[in-house]
């Protein structure tokens, strides 16, 4: 049996031995992702997972992502056991970008953006020193039209890029300035969960960001992140970043420019350039935008669905849709920055929980 199908082993069931659950690795035209298919109705997912959980890793690992699709996962109760079964550490939603609500313990609504617009490719919270290693998303209702999340495999976006583009990102890193600004973007009470300006004082002094409060409303953070990552367990070099998703330019065009009409650059609710300032020039945004492009899969819904994306090996995304569509997300496994644990020893940042 091939490495690739080797969690298609058959199950028990009422005392027979049927084949009740196959992979597709190179579904639909893939790998990315890989397809685990129920055969017959009612496969409890989160049962299957507890006994085939290192087979689904590696596969998961090896394709960036993978869909479980015919299993009986029939909302967030479901889907939440499901996520026992992904990981024994389900993760709270610290240092927000994007306003989710929370549907149960552990689970959210994905990003509450307007259906008309699209959400650019990304690794989930690259920009933190701790990020989920698992972002799982869960098919509630399947979108009238549209609404499909692609994904790209980090790995390969950061093969497609020039060698001089990648030294200079290494170098230099990314820097990140984000506004919070009601009514513009997320107000800083959203995004850190907190009224207290000390909380969210604390919470940046352990995260290495830097703070400017403009006003009792405005405050201003800064923080430089690398732009390239090693996956901690397979040890592979990934493009992981937030450097176009949070570029101005990566907004729709009138927005961009409305923004840009409207504000100074410094009051920008989000906008990146090189760790030292300087602006990323737009050949090289442009060269990003491309080898996502070139790497970029994506597949229909359906109802019932779910997807288990590494994020730090694949970025996903989301098309603008025709309503109903309800996907539900869930984060697990956190990674701490080795950026974060030098720190910590030096003393240079304080430890405690995230918010």
């Amino acid at each position: 049996m091939s490495e690739q199908t080797r969690v298609a082993r058959t199950i028990p069931r009422r005392g027979r031995d049927r084949n009740l659950v196959d992979v597709r690795p190179d579904w639909p035209g893939g790998p990315l992702p890989a397809l685990v298919q129920a055969n017959v109705p009612d496969i409890d997912l989160a049962g299957w997972l507890a006994g085939h959980r290192d087979d689904v890793d590696e596969l998961a690992r090896r394709a960036g992502a993978v869909l479980f699709r015919g299993f009986a996962v029939a909302g967030p109760d479901d889907f939440r056991t499901v996520m026992a079964a992904v990981s024994g550490d389900v993760l709270s939603y610290g240092e927000r970008s994007s306003p989710r609500s929370k549907v149960t313990e552990g689970v959210y609504t994905s990003t509450e953006h307007p259906a008309d617009q699209p959400i650019v490719l990304h690794n989930e919270q690259s920009y933190t020193v701790n990020w989920p290693l698992r972002i799982v998303f869960h098919c509630e209702v399947a979108p009238a039209a549209g609404g499909r999340t692609p994904l790209a495999d980090s790995r390969r976006v950061l093969a497609r890029l020039r060698p001089e583009t990648v030294a200079e990102f290494e170098r230099r890193g990314v820097l990140y300035r984000r506004n919070y600004l009601p009514g513009i973007s997320l107000s800083w009470q959203t995004a850190f969960q907190t009224e207290r300006r000390e909380d969210v004082e604390a919470y940046c002094a352990r995260a290495l960001i830097d703070v400017e409060w403009v006003s009792d409303q405005q405050l201003r953070t800064r923080q430089v992140r690398p732009a390239i990552r090693r996956h901690p367990v397979t040890g592979e070099r990934t493009w992981f970043n937030h450097a176009l998703f949070f570029h101005v330019t990566s907004l729709p065009e009138d927005v961009s420019a409305g923004l840009r009409a409207a504000l100074d650059e410094e009051d920008l609710p989000y906008q990146t350039a090189y760790g030292d300032g300087t602006p990323i020039p737009d050949e090289v945004l442009a060269e990003l935008r491309a080898a996502y492009a070139a790497e970029t899969r994506s597949f229909e819904w359906r109802r019932g669905d779910v997807l288990l994306v590494e994020n730090m090996l694949a970025a996903h995304a989301r098309e603008p849709f025709t309503p109903p569509r309800r996907i539900l997300t869930a984060m697990s496994d956190p990674v701490a920055a080795p950026e974060l644990t030098e720190a910590l020893r030096s003393g240079t940042a304080t430890t405690g929980d995230r918010p």
